[in-house]
């Protein structure tokens, strides 16, 4: 497998490593929300949202739009799917498995 492959998931992983980013990732797998309400929901600032937003979105977890002055944020389901074949991949043996190299 190639090797960029694990530092670009990697790098995913360790955004979805805080545990208030992954209870953002649930709350949006149920609907496109609005920042608004993910503040609600934990009662946090909106700089500290603003910073966890970003990191998501850096990673293409989660996808926005703007509507006036609101952001609304929704899951980017392609991308997790992707992340977690990816740890399916490499959790069972295969023919490309890093333990088949000779």
């Amino acid at each position: 497998m190639d090797k960029s492959l694990y530092i670009k998931y990697s790098k995913k992983l360790k955004v979805l490593s805080d545990p208030k980013r992954l209870e953002i990732i649930d709350l949006l797998s149920c609907r496109e929300l609005c920042a608004c309400e993910i503040l609600e929901y934990f009662h946090i600032s909106q700089p500290t949202l603003s910073n966890d937003m970003k990191k998501l979105e850096g990673e293409d977890l989660v996808k926005s739009r703007r509507d006036g002055k609101n952001t609304f944020y929704t899951l980017n389901k392609e991308v997790l799917k992707d992340l977690n074949y990816f740890i399916s991949h490499i959790s069972e043996a295969s023919d490309d498995c890093i333990c088949n190299i000779e």
